[in-house]
């Protein structure tokens, strides 16, 4: 017996037993959805992270009064500083002599509302102040206008650049550029818009609002902000340099005495990505717990499945074995049978976890991602989980008596 013909067997059994079958292979399916779901959904915020920090450039760093924030569950919080002042973030970049390149910037508001004549915005507009290297070192483009002057940043003119979703809201059929719009209780004039991006770890560039730092100082809606400075090097090499030589400034600027630590944060932009690659390892390690338990139930589920299945069919066994069916032929038909209930159920199981998982990433402001590598990995599982839940069943069946077999019922 050839194996065509103990698959069109299987499908026939399968066929008679709808209920069961499907019941099992719906377990198989949640399981795998679950395990490929939740990896497809860490592959896509990786590559979005990826592509969010390396547009940032991999040369450069940031200087904060705290850490990253980034954190699982209990993880410990970071230890906050005093704020980095507007003066002391100007006094570093005028000070630094090293081959880099510095922006300091400034959160205004987190949820202002803007307006242009009778639109406005919701109130979720990130205003942010920056200087004349704060879109290159946010990884920013402009589609039309232009970057602020550095006059412009010194004087803190009512000047702005403003994102897509700002646009789209409020110039729905005009020419945005030169026209006036309401920040709060402050007017500015756009100057730049800046090219659509989306999200990225839950910032939106494109639901920004950008205005030069002196006028950031004024308007804050903070008492006391923090600035961050960004430090752009031109060459890899001469990061550690860069950053020793910040470091030091910065400790003078500050007045931190000889022995006593630093009371900032720097932090290197591919640093802050690979903490974050090793956090998503937990929830990867979680994810996978789950599906395998899943398929661990699924596959006692089909090893039930298929004892019962065997002990319905003891006589058609019998009948096999007398009109000269060997035990490897009988033990590979019901091997099969459970192989092919495996894969319809992995099909489902991998088709769900593909749609859920870049659903998930997509509303998280991650990008779409089809895994070629955790499909094929979810047949071999489907394979090695039927083959490992039909081998007892299909050996119990193979050592049946015939004459025992054919005097059943």
């Amino acid at each position: 017996m050839n194996y065509r013909e103990n698959i069109r067997l299987a499908l026939e059994s399968i066929k008679g037993n709808r209920l069961r079958t499907m019941l099992t292979a719906l377990i198989i399916a949640i399981g795998l959805m679950a395990l490929v779901g939740i990896l497809t959904t860490l592959d896509a915020v990786k590559k979005s992270m990826t592509d969010a920090f390396s547009s940032m450039g991999a040369n450069s760093f940031t200087i904060r009064n705290r850490g990253t924030g980034i954190r699982i569950g209990n993880g410990k919080r970071p230890k906050p500083f005093k704020s980095i002042r507007y003066e002391d973030a100007i006094k570093f970049k005028d000070s630094l002599n090293a081959p880099a390149t510095v922006a300091v910037s400034v959160v205004a508001s987190g949820g202002s509302t803007i307006k242009y004549g009778n639109l406005k915005t919701n109130p979720n507009i990130n205003v942010q102040g920056i200087d004349e290297n704060g879109l290159a070192s946010q990884g920013l483009n402009l589609s039309e206008g232009r970057n602020f002057g550095a006059s412009e940043v010194k004087m803190g003119n009512n000047v702005c650049i403003v994102g897509g979703e700002v646009v789209t809201r409020l110039f729905k059929d005009t020419d945005p550029m030169d026209k006036l719009i309401n920040v709060g209780n402050n007017r500015f004039k756009i100057v730049g818009v800046l090219e659509k991006k989306g999200s990225s770890m839950g910032f939106s560039g494109d639901r920004a609002v950008y205005v030069p730092l002196l006028k950031a100082k004024q308007i804050n809606a903070n008492a006391n902000p923090s600035y961050t400075i960004t430090v752009m090097v031109s060459d890899n090499n001469d990061q550690e340099n860069v950053i020793g030589e910040s470091s030091a400034l910065f400790r003078n600027i500050r007045k931190v005495k000889v022995k006593e630590p630093n009371n900032f944060e720097i932090t290197k932009s591919d640093a802050i990505a690979q903490t974050l690659f090793e956090n998503l390892a937990f929830v990867a390690v979680g994810g996978i717990a789950i599906g395998i338990i899943t398929l661990i139930g699924a596959s006692i589920g089909l090893m039930n499945i298929m004892l019962v299945s065997v002990t319905e069919r003891t006589r058609e066994i019998g009948i096999r074995k007398a009109i000269g069916a060997n035990p490897k032929v009988i033990r590979r038909q019901f091997l099969i049978e459970a192989v092919v209930i495996c894969l319809m159920g992995g099909a489902l199981g991998i088709f769900l976890g593909i749609v859920l998982g870049n659903i998930i990433s997509l509303a998280m402001g991650g990008a779409f991602l089809i895994p070629w590598a955790f499909i094929l990995g979810g047949f071999v599982l489907c394979v090695g989980v039927g083959i490992l839940s039909g081998y007892y069943p299909a050996k119990k069946a193979s050592r049946l008596d015939p004459v025992e077999a054919l005097r059943y019922e």
